[in-house]
């Protein structure tokens, strides 16, 4: 009788790698779990061992804005300082999907940061795949598998602002909204409100005319409040204890570097008081929690999908609805009503019940 086979498979050997901290492990992990590379039996195993692994969680920034803000030039210079500062930094670039392929239209347009790539930064562009809020699903899982790789701090960026970008809130700690002169940005934050759950403002080209006026827009914008009238940015201690954050506006010049130091720094007073008061794990739950619902939600509809192709309901719908007068929403009713009674027949005495009622 032959020996079982003891040896570690494609997927632990890979999470080892992740743990050691091997260059390429993080990028294979990536490509693993975004795009299924290793196979999915073997990326699912993956995943499993990474969501069993005990680690720190890292501070995730979402940084977000319209198109030609200037996101994708601030960033780089932003995940230098970081690394500089003795950091691990993994930035996760969020593009449009290409609409043959289904990956990052863009591609790596992030990894120009002016230079030599800094130590310790990991660029990857995604894409978004249809996910809600502008944010592919496996956000979530990219940023436990940089956890796992030993990184301390993910730069999610995202596609543009508007009410889509509100899903980078399901996984950051901190959100950025980039700005610029001339771009009518803080009305579109306003509108889509965006300005209603960013963290820290940067009005970036910020040597640009109009510049100036943006920033005091969005500053009136954030105080319109009585309640906050008087409010300093950042941390501000309340009469009835706790504290409040107001979000303090930065201008930026992403070209040259200019004002990026005193945007990290506004950023890690985000981060310190969201630990101070203990909001962090709060964070992080949440984080699992959505992954949780949108993993129920996908596994839903294949149970379903698989349900509906072995009962063989589309064939005598299909033939329904290719008739004069048909009615897709009845259809639609009819498919649920046969699925979750399990039986094919429904479909042809809910038809029949429908028409009597008629």
């Amino acid at each position: 009788m032959n020996a079982p086979d003891t040896r570690p498979s494609s997927a632990q050997r890979l999470h080892a790698d992740l743990l050691a901290g091997k260059a390429r492990a993080l990028s294979r992990a990536m490509s693993w779990v975004e795009n299924g590379e290793g196979g999915e039996i073997a990326s699912q195993a993956l995943l499993a061992l990474v969501y069993a692994t005990p680690v720190s969680q890292p501070w995730v920034i979402g940084i977000t804005g319209v198109g030609g803000a200037g996101k994708s030039s601030l960033v780089p210079h932003l995940a230098r300082r970081f690394a500089e500062g003795g950091a691990r930094v993994v930035v996760l670039a969020v593009d449009p999907s290409s609409p043959l392929s289904g990956g990052a239209l863009l591609g790596d347009r992030i990894r120009d940061a002016g230079g030599a790539p800094p130590a310790h930064v990991f660029f990857r562009s995604i894409a978004t795949r249809g996910g809600q809020g502008g944010l592919a699903v496996c956000v979530a899982d990219l940023i436990r598998v940089a956890a796992v790789g030993g990184n301390d701090i993910v730069l999610v960026e995202t596609v543009g602002a508007g009410q889509s970008e509100l899903g980078v809130l399901d996984v950051a700690h901190t959100v950025l909204l980039v700005s610029a002169p001339g771009l009518g940005d803080d009305v579109q934050a306003q509108k889509a409100g965006v300005m209603e759950v960013a963290h820290v403002f940067a009005v970036n080209k910020a040597d640009r005319p109009g510049a100036q006026d943006t920033a005091a827009s969005l500053r009136q914008a954030l105080l319109l409040s009585e309640r906050l009238a008087h409010m300093k940015e950042g941390v501000n201690t309340l009469a009835e204890g706790g504290v409040h954050w107001q979000p303090p506006v930065l201008s930026t010049v992403a070209l040259t570097g200019v004002g990026v130091d005193a945007l990290r720094t506004r950023l890690a007073e985000h981060r310190d008081m969201l630990r101070a008061q203990g909001l962090w794990q709060a964070i992080d739950q949440q984080r699992d929690l959505r992954r949780m619902q949108a993993h129920f939600q996908a596994e839903v509809q294949r149970h379903l999908a698989a349900r509906i192709a072995a009962m063989n309901l589309m064939p005598a719908l299909e033939a329904r609805l290719a008739q004069a007068g048909a009615n897709p929403l009845l259809a639609a009713e009819q498919l649920a009503q046969a699925v979750l009674a399990g039986a094919s027949d429904v479909l042809g005495s809910s038809h029949n019940s429908k028409e009597t009622s008629t």
